[in-house]
């Protein structure tokens, strides 16, 4: 896998994106980051590529078939938005405000057509939010709790902001991980790779993120989306019975440990 960017899996947070790394590097799969590709060409036997390793040393890599994922831009080419004045940004996205209201009467947008990000759940939200505020009602997309899942093997998901985004911010917090090596079911999957990670206010308590890397972790995130949309503490799920054996006894002990409490470790 070749990298643009010089860190890996940039959106996610460090911790985790670390502790994917090592899965991954562990399945034999190799990622150089920081390159800059150059001259492609496609031959009979499959395809070559010229690249600048992070060190500037030039390198080739030969393969038999070459996928290219470099993001997604909104897909508004030949709408003919120019000839009823719909409004587009810079990078072609249908520009709306925060109830998705486009600049024409009666027109609104969602999707990845419009700002946020491009998951088909959020775009689900936004659908069903329109749709009740055509009807009068009031319909709310909070993007402060929309779950991310990267569905790899190990899985990522998370919801709410990252450890270096806190950070960043100044925001004062507190962290508590616990590891699937110590989880019973993780066990009897025979799947122990990764962590559950919480991040809480350092004042209130209140969760601000949780990180997930591992198996199933896509189905686990759903209980933090509910626990912050609903303004939870870490002690709430912390002290919410969860069944044994489960993974989801990984959340729980995850949050105990924000207040180092963990029992099971």
């Amino acid at each position: 896998m070749l990298e643009g960017l010089p860190t890996f899996l940039g959106a996610v947070d460090e911790q985790i994106a670390k502790e994917a790394k090592k899965a991954f590097d562990k399945q034999g799969l190799k990622i150089e980051l920081g390159v800059k590709v150059g001259d492609i060409t496609n031959g009979k036997k499959g395809v070559s590529v010229a690249y600048t390793n992070a060190k500037g040393e030039a390198q080739t890599l030969d393969v038999d078939k070459l996928i290219i994922s470099i993001g997604r831009v909104p897909n508004t080419t030949g709408l003919n938005v120019e000839g009823v004045g719909l409004q587009l940004d810079e990078r072609g996205a249908i520009v709306v405000d925060d109830d998705c209201r486009t600049n024409l009467p009666g027109v609104w947008a969602v999707g990845d057509v419009v700002r946020g990000p491009m998951l088909a759940h959020k775009a689900e939200e936004e659908g069903v939010a329109v749709a009740e505020r055509i009807a009068g009602q009031h319909g709310h997309v909070n993007f402060n709790t929309i779950p991310w899942v990267i569905y790899t093997s190990p899985e990522i998901a998370w919801v709410g902001q990252t450890e270096q985004q806190l950070k960043a911010s100044g925001r004062a917090y507190k962290a508590g991980t616990f590891p699937f090596l110590a989880n019973g079911r993780a066990r009897a999957l025979g799947d122990t790779t990764g962590m559950v990670k919480f991040l809480a206010d350092a004042a209130t308590d209140e969760i601000l993120g949780v990180h997930i890397v591992g198996p199933m972790a896509s189905e686990l995130i759903s209980e933090a989306v509910v626990a912050m949309e609903f303004k939870a503490s870490s002690e709430d799920i912390a002290r919410i019975c969860h069944a044994h054996p489960s993974l989801s006894e990984a959340t729980k002990e995850a949050a105990l440990a924000v207040d180092k409490r963990t029992l099971n470790f």
